[in-house]
Formats: C-alpha cells, structure tokens, sequence
C-alpha cells in the first residue's frame, strides 16, 4: 500500500510551497478556482502533487494521481499530507474571510434559539424518571434521575446525577456519551464515552451510592453496554481495531481484569453488523446480527451466572433476503419480519423454539404493500408500531390478544397526527419500562420543534411532556407543503417543502436549498431543524428530496435504489430540482443543494450529471471514491456495504455499474457549480482522504472560476464537532457559503 511513499525531499518541498502560499504568492492559482464576483482572495488554491499509484481491480486497473493523501494511523498522520490539508483549510479561511460577520450574526442568531438550560423531557423506568439538562452555556448535559411513580417525580425526593457530562469532557476537543445505563438493582452505572470521533469508546462505571468511580476501564470498545441480572456483570462489544466496526460480545465482572474477560460471541462475517440491547421483558440479552439484506438474533439468559455463562441460542436463524428483528415480553416473542411480507408484518411465537419456525408464528399485524412497518415498542397491554406512508411516519397501536387467543387481533388505532399537515413525522421516542401505560411519540413537521408526548395505551388521550423551545420562532409565520416530481421513468418522487409566509410565493423569484440522501433504506423525515430558520427568514424555500434509495415509499422504493438501480437516486434528485423550477416554487438560478455521507455521494453524483442546475452545492464528509473503497476489504464499512453498493472484487457487472457514477472517477473537464466540501480529520465513516482527493482532482479538471472550498475539522469525526453549540459554527459557515453565492449577503 502507498500511504507513506519515501518523501524526504518532497515533505520539504510540500512545506516550502505551503510558506510560499502563506506569504501571498498566487502564480499557482489557477482561473479555474478564483474569487467570486464582489471580493477576492490573496491566497491562491492548494495545487495537489500527482504521484499516478496503480488501484488493482480483477475487472480493470485505474491510475489515482492522489492515493498518496491516505494514511490509515489512528493517532497521527503523514506531515505531508497534513501540510497539504492545512493548504485547503487556508485557502478556505482566506476565501471566506469577507464571510466572517455574517457567520458570526448566522450564528449568533442559531445559538440564540436554543435555551440556555433545556432539558429533555423525563422519561420514566423501574421507579425513576430519568432526564439529560445542560446548564446555561454548556455544550454538554449531566444526566440525571428523579424518583418517583408513573404519575411523576417524589417531589420530597432530590434528583440524584448519574454522569457530569461538562466535567468529563473537560479538556477534551472532542467528547460524546455512547451509551448510559444503571444497573438492575439502581446502584451503578455504566457508560461508554469517545473522545476521538472515531466510535473508539471507553467503557466505565459508577457507585451511585458513593459517587466513587470503580477502577473497571474497558477502552476500544463501541457504544452498547447491557447489564446482567446480577447486577455484578455487564456485556459490551468490542471494536474491531481495523474495520472500526463491531468486534466480538464480551462480558465483563465489576473488578476482573478485562484481559480475562469472557468471550460470548464472535460473528466470523465481518460483511454483518453485531448489536446488543435487553429484550423488553429484561431477561434476554438479544444478540442482533444484521446487514441490509440479512438478519439472525441470538439470546442470551441475563440471569445466567456470570462464571459460567450460557452460550447463545439462536433465537431466529439467518435466511438469504430475509430481515426479521426481536422482542420479549410476558413469555411471548414479537417478531418485525420481511419473510413473505416485502413492506413487514408483525408475528408473535410463544417459545424460542417456535421463533425459530416461521410456521409456528402467529400474526399480530399483517402485511399491507405500501405501508410499511418501521418499528415497534411493547408494552403489557399494547404494541405500539411505526407506519410509514407516502413519507410520511405515523403510530398505531395493537391490542395483544390472550397468548390462546383464537380470535384474530384489533384492527390498529392510528394515534392522529395534530395539525393536519402534509408532511410530518411521528416517530416513537423513549419508552424505557414496558409497565408503563402510555407510550412516548414525537411529533414533528418542517416547521414544527419536537413535540413529545405521552398517549394512553387505551383510551389515546395525550399528555404533552415537552414542546422543544425554539426562542423567538413563531410557527404560525410558516408554511409546509408536499409537492412531487415526476421522473423520466414514471416515477412520483415526494419533495416536502417549508417556507416564511409572505417571503415565499410560487412565482419562480425564492431561492431553494434542497436536501438529500437516498441510501441504506434510511427516509429523510420532515423534521424541524432550528438552525434553518436563518434560512427560512431570509426568503429561503427549503425542501427535501425523498428519493430512491431511502424507504420513504415503502421497500421498493430501497430496493429501487441501491446495487445496479443506484443512479436513479440521482435521476430522482435532478428531476426534484427541474420540478421545482417547473412549478415555479423557486429561482432556477438560485437553486442549491446539501447532502452528506451516502448524501454526499447523491451530491457528487448530481454535480457530475446535473451541476448546471444549481449554484452551489454543500457535500459534507461525501462518500465519493466509490470504487476505490469498496475494492478495499481494510477501509472501515467495506465489507459491511457490499449489499447496498455491489463487490467489484467479484461481481464485474457491480465493479462496471459503480465505475460509472462514482464522483471521483467522473470528474471532468467542464464547468461545476459552486462546491464547499467538508470532512473531519478522524471519520471512521468516509475516510478525510475520499474527500481530500475529490477537491484535488476537481480542483485541476473543473473549466469554471467558482470556489471550491474544503473545510476539515482537524479534531472531529463524521458527525463534526461536538457540543450543541460548537456544532453550530459549521452550519452557519455552510448557510454563509449559500446566502453569498444567492445574492443576500448584508
């Protein structure tokens, strides 16, 4: 592999040309990546050096002129590539300097919505009610608990913290919280937390009785950590330390070594993902072995002694196309299924045994081609169930009948979505206890916060637990809609759209940013974003393309977009952009476009086959070297996404379909829209160099005098920087990029 080619001589050459550049010298800068119209930038574009390395593929070999950015070191990379990284980042800095106080008012005003000292709203679990709250300023919450009954908190009783998130990310540049969880018996708690960005957690416990931190450490681990009955051990997973996806099951007991610790189960195909959580009835441990066209669930007893646990039985072997995922409560498994349902039904199985039989299961919802089922939550006396139709997500809930029951089930009872909006979404939110006798929804819509709720399990009435404060947004302002696309094929593509009232009309004068992802079967729900209000009051039309590739209408319209059916994500994207100028919604010559990861490759594509539709477009951390990685059995997610984009190490009809919409490899050279590109230095997602890359070439190839920008957050990973504020300062860099190149920049 050539990450590291003997460059002595040309790291100093690298480093000298970086002086140059920063002492204002620009015979570098080409036409091809100058100014735009109204301010100029004294620092011209990094000039990547092409070394041609040599990518073999058994159905062809290609020259990558820039392989040499890659460098695979965990902790550290190639001072020559970070000279050049640091190049971009100044340039960058440098082309957006005129930018600086609209960033500062953009984020002035997106810090300014959110209240200083939210909270979430409590959620209740085995005698407590359990909450997350910042304190005014914080960038990170304290966890906390309150005792008391399903009616509400003991107000005789104090509220008791489980973790200080403020002081444990104290001197840290990046901290997350993966995963809390307080033991059976209430007296420990165990969390994972990451400091890198690079899903790399630490797992460690608590005495709540004392505050005392055990000396049980576990690092290289993943988020989940389920707590055995004993309250004395808990399981965790383990990362892979070169795939950075899910290693091997482990359990661990409160004071052994971790190095002794048990190995309870290894997944050897490293194409699948490995899960844990608890079943609902708590006294499984529920294995989940998943990728996106298989599934297998094993289980575990959590009541087995920690000396001598049970091996794992499987619970629902895996079949070939089959997806079928697990629950457990009062003796009975609930079983969420594709196996002859191409949109899922709902079965139950009295037995592990019968779990195992798809003959022995009995239905609970059947299925309905067009409406399908998303999720579920179980409770005694009800199984609540997410419904997707027409992109749009609502819950019903199912009565359970007797375990002899010989009557079929109730017909479900859609709980109504409130404000008879056109598009919404109302997912289930945390419903931690199965006692409890309401179930938890979030409602929101494009121009509605989140709006959580909790609704009887019986007689639907709700109780509102929290309306997200959004300070100063007035709903009634605003407007949503549904509009929809029609597709060169004769497909329907539904685009939800928002807008200010009064600042938008159909009369073809708004500009639009539309949003985009279409991949992995994930739909893009129209939810409410505050930081787009900045958009929003400045005459912004937003919208979001729900194409092929996501599951916004049901399964065919994922399985219609991934393997060999991929570029209709991005015929479906353009056709969103042409329909919306058709339908004069917007300005034609102000339209832009965002997406990022598997949306980043939408947008890459889309820049390649309809660029001159749009005056800019935002591709955060974009999965745009298609081939290269998925050639790559060592690039974290590889071998996972091998169903959701082909093998070319196997399949050279997938190798040939890929080669023609990878982004990388169909730059060419002509004009492209305005591109900011963004990565963060430790994804373990899209590699920083896919990106890297991607700005070099085009950088050379593009005919045009727009900017092409690469911001790299030299401390993050795929999700950007941490904290609820510091995030902020990425989005009103890209809302800046977009207001100036739209004309409405003060």
């Amino acid at each position: 592999m050539d990450s590291h080619p003997p460059s002595s001589l040309c790291d100093l050459a690298v480093l000298l040309g970086l002086m140059l550049s920063l002492c204002l010298l620009t015979a570098c800068a080409g036409p091809a990546d100058g100014p735009t119209p109204g301010h100029s930038a004294a620092l011209g574009p990094p000039v990547a050096e092409q070394i041609p390395h040599t990518v073999r593929s058994p159905f062809g070999d290609r020259i990558d002129e820039y392989y040499w950015m890659r460098d695979d070191h965990p902790e550290a990379k190639n001072p020559r590539i970070m000279a050049h990284l640091k190049a971009e980042q100044a340039y960058t800095d440098a082309m957006t300097a005129h930018l600086a106080g609209l960033r500062s008012t953009l984020f002035t005003e997106m810090k300014s919505r959110l209240k200083p000292d939210d909270s979430s709203a409590p959620a209740f679990e085995r005698g407590f009610w359990y909450s997350r709250r910042y304190a005014p300023g914080a960038e990170y919450p304290v966890y906390l608990r309150h005792r008391g009954t399903p009616n509400g908190p003991d107000p005789s009783a104090s509220e008791q913290i489980l973790l200080d998130g403020p002081a444990l990310a104290a001197g840290e540049d990046f901290f997350s919280v993966g995963d809390v969880q307080v033991s059976p018996d209430g007296n420990l708690v165990a969390w994972t937390q990451d400091t890198v960005g690079r899903r790399s957690h630490t797992l460690r416990i608590r005495d709540l009785r004392t505050g005392t931190l055990l000396p049980d450490t576990i690092p290289g681990t993943l988020e989940s950590v389920v707590w055995a009955a004993d309250s004395r051990s808990l399981f965790y997973l383990r990362q892979d330390p070169v795939l950075l996806q899910s290693g091997p099951v482990m359990r661990h007991t409160l004071g052994a070594d971790p190095a002794a610790d048990t190995l309870v189960y290894d997944e050897p195909d490293k194409t699948l993902f490995t899960g844990i959580g608890h079943t609902a009835s708590r006294e499984y441990l529920l294995i989940a072995i998943t990728g996106y066209d298989i599934t297998e669930a094993r289980i575990v007893p959590l009541a087995s002694p920690a000396g001598d646990p049970t091996p794992p039985t499987v619970l629902v072997p895996r079949t070939p196309g089959v997806r079928t995922y697990a629950d457990h409560l009062a003796g009975r498994w609930f079983l969420h299924t594709n196996r002859n349902a191409r949109d899922f039904m709902l079965a139950t199985a009295d037995s592990p045994q019968a779990a195992a039989d798809p003959a022995r299961w009995r239905p609970l919802l059947p299925h309905r081609p067009g409406v399908s089922i998303e999720g579920f939550a179980l409770f005694r006396s009800a199984v609540a169930v997410m419904l997707r139709s027409q992109a749009n997500l609502t819950i019903a809930l199912i009565d359970i009948p007797a375990a002899d029951a010989s009557t079929p089930p109730a017909e479900p009872r859609v709980i109504p979505a409130p404000g008879n909006l056109q598009a919404f979404s109302m997912s289930l939110g945390e419903n931690r206890d199965s006692d409890f006798d309401r179930v938890r929804v979030v409602f929101t819509s494009m121009i509605t916060p989140a709006t959580t709720l909790d609704v009887h399990l019986r007689t639907g009435d709700a109780i509102v637990r929290k309306v997200q404060p959004v300070i100063g947004y007035d709903a009634s302002l605003y407007r949503t809609a549904r509009a929809w696309a029609t597709t060169a094929d004769g497909k329907r593509v539904p685009i939800s759209l928002a807008w200010r009232n009064g600042l938008v009309q159909q009369n073809a004068s708004a500009p639009v940013l539309i949003d985009g992802y279409g991949a992995y079967g994930i739909a893009s729900d129209a939810e409410f974003r505050s930081e787009y209000v900045s958009l929003l009051d400045r005459g912004f039309l937003l919208a979001i393309a729900h194409v092929r590739g996501g599951s916004d209408l049901g399964q065919d319209w994922y399985e219609d977009g991934r393997l060999q059916h991929k570029r209709n994500s991005f015929a479906d994207f353009v056709a969103v952009a042409d329909a919306l100028a058709d339908q004069r919604w917007c300005d034609p010559a102000r339209r832009f476009a965002v997406g990022g990861s598997a949306g980043g490759l939408l947008m890459g594509a889309v820049a390649n086959i309809g660029g001159d539709r749009f005056a800019g477009i935002v591709m955060d951390v974009p999965f745009v070297d298609v081939v290269t990685t998925m050639l790559d059995e060592t690039i974290p997610l590889t071998t996972n996404e091998w169903t959701q984009w082909g093998n070319p190490l196997t399949d050279a009809a997938a190798y040939r379909t890929m080669l023609a919409y990878s982004p990388y490899d169909n730059l060419q050279p002509k004009p492209y829209p305005a591109i900011l590109v963004t990565t963060g230095l430790w994804d373990s997602q899209v590699q920083y160099f896919e990106p890297a890359k991607y700005v070099a070439r085009l950088r050379r190839l593009k005919t045009d005098a727009n900017p092409l920008l690469f911001n790299i957050n030299f401390d993050a990973g795929h999700g950007g920087n941490s904290g609820r504020f510091r995030s902020l300062e990425e989005d009103a860099l890209r809302q800046a990029f977009i207001l100036d190149l739209a004309g409405l920049r003060p």
